[in-house]
């Protein structure tokens, strides 16, 4: 009896111990799909992941140990080969659409755009709402149609994921704009052009708890990556670059959207590296290396006598680099509403035109733009430890509204110079602004 007791606790024992064994010896394909179907590298960060509150949030909790009732090992692998795309450089829209048609119909599944494969694809839809959380996995090359007749039916967009839910794209590979002959027929380019609208590479619109990370997004026909009117987006991990001469190949561009933190990015192309216009609140953007390009701009804002918002945006450890602006405010007379509560901390600049703008005055057009006294306001903005080199002797200027000046501006902790160690200088005009520490240079010796 004393030996069937005793055998029968070693056995209970062993057979508890066997799925923390499984776990710590999964083979390697186990571990490779955990980490891929979760966004996290291993399946111990991904264990590990799920004990925080924050992924309750997000929606690669979609993506745990189960998804609608369903075990991870059982998401559905949906191949964009499998759906006729062959991964050679031709033509594989319909494959594309089709395999999101069944990502989109199943209860949770990761679609795949296998590596080392280049696919060409004409202007897309990957329409939403679907059954469940999806993750694109793109280890390959995703490359644009150079046909520019193929844009006829949507000249504004060439991916877009439209009214999705609980969306993760990723996977280390690439998404090539191939912009280069949208670029040369630009009336930016050559001025006895017509100017006409170009395609953004790579739109998301009305999508909600969005996760996009670890892809190189480059050569866009004009803007890099658009999140428009979304709620509760994380951007990290991007590469996005374009030539310093491309035009209007902004970034990542942020219209409508709340709840947004963009992290970890480098971007080099022809216009802003991240611009942020009217809707847009709860912004938060750290650790982006900015060059080159034309800095981290809020707006424009105003233009056509538009009413305007945005607010509660931070920037903060970013690197510019060679810009021709740093961090800017720039807003169209006659425009009217207000950007407030905006805080730029722990940035260093290197050889940038204008370091800190403010510009209510801007004018982005052939003709003068005429005097007008109505503006957007601009309220509440902080500088704080902003540190580096000017490539012109202004480093701060503030060229606000007669009519609506701007209000709580705080310089604090500043030391920017012209190159070669050449004090720099300031001009501040109709700023209220507050100067706390040291500050060079110097709102009140303008």
């Amino acid at each position: 009896m004393f030996l069937q007791t005793r055998f029968l606790t070693c056995l209970i024992a062993f057979l508890l111990s066997f799925p923390c064994y499984f776990f710590s010896h999964a083979s390697p394909h186990f571990n490779d799909y955990l980490g891929k179907a979760s966004g996290h590298n291993s399946p111990r960060t991904f264990i590990n992941a799920i004990k925080t509150r924050e992924l309750e949030n997000w929606p690669w909790r979609k993506f745990g140990s189960k998804v609608g009732g369903r075990s991870l090992a059982s998401l559905e692998t949906i191949n964009v080969n499998d759906y006729g795309a062959k991964g050679d450089g031709s033509d594989a829209t319909e494959a594309f659409k089709k395999a999101w048609e069944a990502a989109c119909s199943s209860e949770g599944s990761v679609l795949v755009v296998p590596k080392n494969k280049n696919y060409l694809l004409k202007p897309i839809t990957f329409q939403g709402p679907c059954k469940s959380g999806i993750t694109v996995q793109i280890y390959g090359t995703v490359q644009a149609s150079a046909d520019r007749s193929a844009y006829r039916s949507d000249i504004a967009h060439w991916l877009l994921f439209e009214n999705v839910q609980n969306l993760v794209v990723q996977g280390g590979g690439v998404i090539n704009g191939n912009g280069k002959t949208w670029w040369e027929n630009s009336c930016k380019v050559n001025d006895e052009l017509p100017c006409k609208e170009a395609p953004t590479a790579l739109t998301f619109y009305n999508c909600k708890n969005l996760v996009v990370k670890n892809l190189k997004i480059q050569n866009a026909q004009q803007m890099h990556v658009s999140f428009e009117n979304c709620v509760g987006v994380q951007a990290s991990g991007l590469t996005i670059i374009a030539p310093g001469n491309s035009p209007n190949t902004d970034g990542i561009h942020v219209a409508g959207t709340q709840n947004i933190q963009i992290s970890n990015s480098v971007i080099g192309t022809g216009d802003d590296c991240i611009s942020i216009v009217s809707g847009s609140q709860k912004v938060q953007i750290t650790g982006v290396t900015c060059g080159p390009g034309h800095g981290i701009s809020i707006g424009s804002l105003g233009s056509g006598d538009t009413e305007s918002h945005v607010s509660d945006v931070t920037v903060s450890d970013a690197k510019l680099s060679g810009t021709t602006n740093g961090v800017r405010i720039k807003t169209w007379q006659g425009g009217s509403g207000i950007a407030s509560n905006i805080k730029f901390q722990n940035i260093v600049m290197h050889n940038v035109d204008n370091p800190i703008i403010i510009d209510q005055k801007y004018c982005d057009q052939a003709k003068p733009c005429k005097s007008q006294s109505s503006a957007v306001l601009v309220q509440n903005v902080l500088y704080q430890n902003i540190k580096g080199t000017s490539s012109s002797n202004e480093a701060i200027q503030l060229n606000c509204s007669d009519e609506f000046p701007c209000e709580g501006i705080v310089l604090q902790d500043i030391n920017i110079q012209v190159g070669g160690g050449k004090a720099a200088k300031a001009f501040c005009n109709n700023a209220r602004v507050t100067q706390k520490g040291d500050v060079s240079p110097n709102c009140m010796e303008a």
